[in-house]
């Protein structure tokens, strides 16, 4: 009989990536992003263990989306009072922070939970194309 094989936190090797996700379609890059984050990529990739790489993105104000999504797709967030919905539009998000854009596309495209908490650390995003994460030798991707 075999055993399944799990991963110890000694043999899990990490890398970091970068990504330009310059005319790039968000949906699609953010869920291939998720993927690398997860580690689903990796054929020791265990549900239970955070066996994922890091990832930089830069150029995330020049992401593309389809449709009218632009106009049509709201941020909500509430703040428990009474009248304390803020509605917020992709176009204004893209606008004003395009960072938080990109980063709630792939959290919400993560499992919830503790796990997915130590996973999103991972993800660096920037609006334009610099970043200071030069130390960590990110190596170039295109997914």
């Amino acid at each position: 009989m075999q055993k399944t094989y799990l991963p110890k936190a000694a043999d899990i090797k990490r890398k970091w990536y970068l990504v330009d996700a310059k005319d790039q379609i968000l949906g699609r890059l953010a869920s291939r992003v998720a993927m690398v984050l997860r580690g689903k990529h990796k054929p020791m990739f265990t549900p239970s263990m955070d066996t994922g790489d890091g990832v930089i993105v830069i150029n995330a104000a020049k992401v593309k989306v389809t449709g009218r999504k632009l106009k049509d797709k709201v941020y909500r967030r509430y703040s428990g009072y009474p009248g304390g919905l803020k509605e917020v539009t992709l176009e204004n998000m893209l606008k004003n922070r395009p960072e938080t854009v990109f980063k709630l596309a792939v959290e919400r495209m993560l499992p919830k939970g503790a796990l997915s908490e130590k996973t999103i650390s991972k993800l660096k995003v920037y609006a334009d194309d610099k970043h200071s994460h030069a130390g960590l030798k990110p190596e170039a991707i295109k997914l």
